[in-house]
């Protein structure tokens, strides 16, 4: 078991390599997919081989031996993990799931905050204009969810503009992103290591959206032009507590939203480029990282079941 489960470990290593070759290989539609998936599969087999280390050291103790039926000559022989690396690991498994923990209750907090704040709103339709001069912009999940844009935020752009604005916002309630990078920020939680992936996606459905939007008006031009002046209008304008903030609070000032996530030059240079495909190659060569990680993680498990297995038919005579 020891040369796969700390083969396991090693792979959210990969994490920046990952995002740049998704985010700059692949649609952005796909880059946020993969990059969220891959995220989820290297949190749980990291997190598992942390478990397995410990679960290795702890069958060993008398105590939980003669509980399971286990024979302590059998695991000893069968695994050589030390007490030091199986403290360490249950120290880092804890600290995992603790974070994790946390997570999900602020995430599920802060996702009921927005869910009501969205059903209280006015009106009946998904875009709520709120008659506040300073420039923003965001999306609300909820059912129905919501897209709140400020008058000055509409000020601040022509009609080609505004036309760019609701076409992204509406991309992000309609796919669903909260979903994409609430799942790449729960992997980052559980492994800090994960943390470009969570980055990346966080970049990715920016660019969904974006493109998404450059679809909607036709002109990838205006769209960049729309992304640039969005973001000096809400530069300049004084930062607002929102549930859409406290969505987007782990790696980013906002949550979703034309005006304020991802690196905003980047997104205006890949406006102004081609329209992004997707490299087969690479988006292979990613699945197959994603896979090979995945099958080490289960190998090291299933050596760990075989070896208490073996050890449950040879229980020591004492």
């Amino acid at each position: 078991m020891h040369v796969y489960v700390y083969v396991t470990l090693f792979f959210p290593l990969a994490a920046v390599p990952l995002a740049r070759v998704a985010t700059t290989r692949l649609h952005p539609r796909h880059a946020t997919w993969l990059l969220s998936a891959a995220a989820v599969v290297l949190a749980a087999t990291s997190c598992g081989a942390l478990g397995l280390l410990t679960m290795a050291a702890l069958v060993r103790m008398p105590l939980l031996a003669r509980l399971g039926h286990w024979s302590s000559t059998v695991v000893d022989s069968g695994d050589s993990t030390s007490t030091a690396v199986a403290l360490i690991a249950g120290v880092l498994f804890g600290a995992a799931l603790l974070a994790t923990a946390r997570f999900v209750t602020a995430r599920t907090r802060a996702l009921i905050d927005a869910f009501s704040h969205a059903r209280g709103l006015p009106g009946r339709d998904s875009l709520v204009v709120t008659p506040e001069q300073g420039a923003d912009a965001y999306t609300i999940p909820g059912w129905p969810g919501r897209i709140v844009v400020s008058s000055g935020m509409l000020s601040a752009l022509d009609q080609p503009g505004r036309q760019a604005l609701l076409a992204h916002e509406n991309a992000h309630l309609n796919q669903r992103h909260y979903i994409y990078t609430t799942a790449a920020r729960l992997a980052a939680a559980a492994n800090p290591l994960l943390r470009p992936l969570a980055g990346a996606v966080e970049y990715s459905v920016e660019r969904w959206a974006d493109e998404h939007a450059a679809d909607a008006v036709g002109d990838r031009r205006q769209v960049a032009t729309a992304v640039a002046r969005a973001a000096i209008a809400a530069k300049h304008s004084p930062a607002r507590l929102t549930p859409a903030v406290a969505l987007g609070a782990v790696f980013s000032r906002n949550g979703g939203s034309l005006t304020d996530s991802g690196p905003v030059p980047r997104r205006v240079a890949a406006l102004l480029g081609p329209v992004p495909r997707t490299s087969l190659i690479a988006l292979a060569a990613a699945l197959a990282f994603v896979v090979v990680a995945g099958g080490c993680a289960l190998h090291a498990a299933n050596e760990l079941q075989d070896l208490l297995s073996l050890a449950h038919h040879a229980v020591d005579p004492n």
